[in-house]
């Protein structure tokens, strides 16, 4: 399995789409087995899911994201996995342990609207989380 876990320094970003990195990992019977981080494309409607449904990705984990975004990702057939924060490390240790839990997105609807990864200021309380 292919995922793509949106990165801010060592770190879950909250905004998948402001996020200045994604770490994609593959993981195959509870062992990562390649990782590899590339630079985020850019934040336009659809173009992140196109950009990570072409490099195989199969899930993406992020802190948050709106409803519009998790609607491109589901057509591109990767499934969406929101209220994660912490060290990427420790996202990736509990992914090979089939442990890792989502939970409610850290974006409110709406926040990042018209923004893209200039925007400095984020909309929720979750944003300094290391």
């Amino acid at each position: 399995m292919r995922i793509a876990i949106s990165t801010d320094g060592e770190y879950v970003s909250a905004h998948f789409g402001r996020c200045p990195s994604f770490t994609i990992v593959d993981i195959e019977s509870g062992k990562v087995v390649k990782k590899d981080v590339v630079a985020n494309p850019g934040h336009q409607p659809g173009a992140i899911p196109q950009f990570l449904h072409e490099r195989g990705v199969s899930c993406i984990i992020a802190g948050g994201m709106g409803m519009r975004a998790s609607g491109f990702f589901r057509e591109a057939g990767i499934e969406a996995i929101v209220g994660v924060g912490g060290k990427v490390s420790e996202v990736i240790d509990k992914l090979a342990q089939g442990k890792l839990e989502g939970g409610e997105s850290l974006c409110r609807p709406g926040a990042g609207k018209g923004y893209g990864l200039d925007k400095t200021e984020c909309d929720h309380p979750h944003e300094d989380t290391h």
